[in-house]
Order: C-alpha cells, then sequence, then structure tokens
C-alpha cells in the first residue's frame, strides 16, 4: 500500500513508524526540515519538506499513485484542505483527517464532510477519542486497560497480577478448569516487559500484565477473579479543564449521574469559561501540583485523580502527589512513550497515551481484509483485531483445532448475530462471524490473511 503522511509530529512519526515496519510504501511531508530529517534519519520512508496542502509537494510525493493520504498537521484547517486537494486533484481513494476542534464535529454540521463538500472519509479526533478511553478506563476501575467490540458485546481488559492475585502461580489450564463456565480468555501476557502469547502450562507470576478477550456482561466477574473488586468510582478529580477534560466532565454529567466531579484548571480565563458550560462540576482554579489546591478540592475522599494537563510531568506528578494525600487511584495522560516504562513505579496505576490511540484507529483502515477494529497494545508490540469472516476466509469451516494456526495468533472471542461464543478447539467460525483476535506484531499480516476478501466473493 503506498501511504501518504502530512505531519511529521508524534502522531505522524508514530503512523510511520508502524506503516513502514509493515512493508508498506510511506512518504510523509511536513514544512519542519529538522522533523523531516528526523524521521527520514530513523525509519524506511521518503521525506518532503513543505506544506501539505500545497499540489505541488502533494504531487513530488506521489499523490497521483497513493492509496491512502493521512494528514495529522497540527491544524484542522490545513488538514481539510489536504484532503481537498488529495480529492479534487490527485483522486486519492482514502482520506483520513485529525480534527481537534469540536466544533467541526457537532452533529447538525455533520454534511461539512460529505464527497459534495469537503471529501474526507474517515475523521480522527484525539480528544473525543483519549476522552472516551478515560470514561471506559473509570467505568472499569480494576483494570488498566479497556477496549470494547462487537458493539460492546465483547471487551479486551488488561488486568495486573499484583501479590494478592488469588490465581498466580496458576497454569492456564487450571483457570479453565477452576472457572469453565467463565467467558473469558488469556490471549497475552505481559512479563519483564516482553509481550507474549502463554501456552496452557504457563503460569500467570506477580508482576504480569494480563490481557483477556471476555464477554461484556461478565467483566466485573472476570476482574473479580483476578482478585480486583475495587468499587465503582463515584467521585474523581481532573487535573486539566482543557479541551479532554471538559469533554470527560461533561460526559460524566450527561452520562454518569452518580459521578460527582471537580477540576482544576490553572488558567483562570479558561476556568471560568467552563465553570458557566458546566452544570454539576466544581471548577477550581489553580495548579494540581499545589497540595492545598488537592486538600481544597477534598482529594483524600476522592475514588480516582485523572491528571489530563498538556503537560507529561505536571500528570505524572499530580497523580504520584495525589495518592500521597490520599487518592485511592490514578490515571494520567502521557504523550511521551519514554515515561511509559517507568510510571508502574511510581505508583501510576493506569495512563493513556494519545498518539498510540490514533494510530490504533487509523490502522483498522489500513488494514486488509474484513478488519472492523484494531487496538494496538504494548507499545505496539501486538494488536487485538475484530475482523467479519467471509466464505472464503481459511478460517470458516472447520474446527479451530485442525486449522494452520501460526504460534503468534489467538482467537478470544466470536460475535455470532447475539450470541457471544467462547473457543475451544472443537469450536467453527461461521459465515458473518465478528471474530476478536489477539496477534503479534509480526502475525498481523497473517491475520489479515486470514478475512481477506478473496476474487471469489464477487
Amino acid at each position: 500500500m503506498k501511504v501518504l503522511i502530512c505531519g511529521a509530529g508524534q502522531v505522524g512519526f508514530g503512523i510511520a513508524e508502524r506503516l513502514s515496519a509493515e512493508a508498506n510504501e510511506v512518504s510523509i511531508i511536513d514544512n519542519e526540515q529538522d522533523l523531516v530529517q528526523r524521521v527520514s534519519d530513523v525509519l524506511d520512508v521518503r521525506g518532503f519538506v513543505g506544506h501539505g496542502s500545497h499540489p505541488d509537494i502533494l504531487d513530488q510525493a506521489g499523490a497521483r499513485d497513493a492509496d491512502m493520504i493521512i494528514a495529522v498537521t497540527l491544524h484542522d484547517e490545513v488538514n481539510m484542505t489536504i484532503c481537498q486537494v488529495a480529492h479534487s486533484l490527485f483522486d486519492v481513494p482514502t482520506k483520513i483527517a485529525r480534527i481537534r476542534s469540536q466544533n467541526y464535529l457537532e452533529p447538525h454540521w455533520a454534511n461539512l464532510f460529505s464527497r459534495d463538500h469537503l471529501p474526507i472519509d474517515v475523521i480522527i479526533s484525539p480528544e473525543i477519542e483519549v476522552g472516551d478511553m478515560v470514561l471506559r478506563r473509570l467505568s472499569q476501575p480494576g483494570a488498566f486497560e479497556t477496549i470494547s467490540f462487537g458493539d460492546g458485546a465483547i471487551t479486551a481488559l488488561g488486568i495486573n497480577c499484583d501479590e494478592d492475585c488469588p490465581v498466580i502461580d496458576t497454569p492456564l489450564r487450571q483457570l479453565t478448569e477452576l472457572f469453565p463456565d467463565l467467558p473469558a480468555v488469556v490471549v497475552a501476557v505481559v512479563r519483564e516487559d516482553s509481550l507474549f502469547i502463554p501456552s496452557s502450562e504457563d503460569p500467570l507470576l506477580a508482576g504480569d500484565d494480563v490481557y483477556l478477550i471476555a464477554q461484556g456482561d461478565q467483566v466485573v466477574r472476570t476482574l473479580k477473579i483476578f482478585g480486583h473488586d475495587e468499587k465503582d468510582v463515584s467521585r474523581v478529580v481532573i487535573a486539566g479543564g482543557g479541551n479532554i477534560g471538559y469533554y470527560v466532565a461533561k460526559r460524566l454529567e450527561s452520562s454518569h449521574s452518580n459521578v460527582r466531579a471537580k477540576i482544576i484548571e490553572l488558567d483562570r480565563n479558561r476556568a471560568v469559561q467552563i465553570a458557566e458550560q458546566l452544570n454539576r462540576t466544581v471548577v477550581l482554579n489553580g495548579t494540581a501540583l499545589d497540595e492545598e489546591i488537592l486538600r481544597e478540592a477534598d482529594i483524600a475522599n476522592v475514588d480516582t485523580m485523572v491528571a489530563l494537563t498538556n503537560d507529561d510531568q505536571v500528570n505524572i506528578l499530580s497523580s504520584v502527589l495525589a495518592k500521597r494525600v490520599g487518592c485511592e487511584r490514578n490515571l494520567c495522560l502521557i504523550n511521551n512513550t519514554g515515561y511509559m516504562t517507568i510510571i508502574r513505579s511510581l505508583g501510576i496505576d493506569t495512563y493513556v497515551n494519545p498518539r498510540l490511540i490514533t494510530v490504533s484507529r487509523i490502522l483498522q483502515h489500513v488494514r486488509r481484509g474484513r478488519i472492523k477494529a484494531v487496538h494496538s497494545i504494548h507499545n505496539g508490540s501486538g494488536e487485538i483485531i475484530e475482523a467479519e469472516a467471509l466464505e472464503t476466509s481459511p478460517l470458516v469451516g472447520a474446527p479451530l483445532n485442525e486449522l494452520d494456526m501460526p504460534n503468534g495468533v489467538r482467537i478470544g472471542a466470536i460475535l455470532r448475530e447475539d450470541e457471544v461464543i467462547i473457543p475451544t478447539g472443537l469450536t467453527t467460525i461461521e459465515t458473518n462471524d465478528r471474530v476478536v483476535i489477539f496477534a503479534l506484531a509480526d502475525h498481523v499480516r497473517h491475520v489479515e490473511q486470514m478475512f481477506r476478501v478473496s476474487l471469489e466473493y464477487f
């Protein structure tokens, strides 16, 4: 696939890194020469210095032959223009744009991005994507990762096994014997920063991060089996009243009437602005690094501190401080992936990374075959994928134990109409089943082939 990326910042770099590693032909454009040079030096991509909205630059970068253009510059209007130019002059088949301003995304303006106006096929809104991820984490406080598949019928969970976890040192086959009716499958484990698919004889150890795929209505029971019986969130303090913090607070007000939220915002004008737009949320003007402000927010009686400022260090330090003052749990936004290896040791319970979330959203449109959703885990070392099985798929028609499945792939659940099926070796996948599957990064291509659309289908 020939992909043209406009914007060589963190998100653009992350997308280029993933796509070039999978042998796609990638070109990247940015008007900052240093950013283009950095990407070109590190990755196997072609770099072009210039404005991605200029036709001559797009032409030089290969827009005439591109299968997809991804516009992730810092400016919404530039991203829109890039897609318009790519459509009008180069007829690029798939156009993806990052749109950050919520004003453009209001439902009554939805027709703006139709083919007859601003032809954008996929809109990525980092604020909404990150905000929704935060809300999912708040809804399942025992998990550090929560992803929905199959329209909510299936949930992927990331759970930490601490010293008190009742199933540590237990081989996975014994978990099946102990809980034969548990609709969940362990698909991956992170141990000492290494991601792998465990065998039935592998035990879970203290300190492991375990990824499970479970039936959506059995998530609470699954968490309890792994020793996580945290109470539901009822009081939240949000550090940072920017777009994401405001979005989370607004959604809590509209959809979670039992949750009481407070926002700590450093900028006084912004604090006044969002206070006027929120109904039940208390807005405090100050910094979450100030212990007195945290005490004013009654942090000692708060379930979760959510740090969503645009400064990673403020997010980390305010989360640590909140716990020291008495907050039960914390969640923070981290942009720099370099911090991810140390935050657990600092007492951070969970984090969200906008770049990884955005890359995951884009990957589902890059993946070949009938891929419906993609979520990247452990900094891109693996992916949880939802795909539809067509009649031409090699998975259809034979029991799973008779299929030639590679070691780097594990099927976690099957959605057949409204029924969730937790697979065994005797399970057979049928046409139109939606399959949730985990794959290590170097086996993703194999998964794409499993769900490919063959010519015979037409």
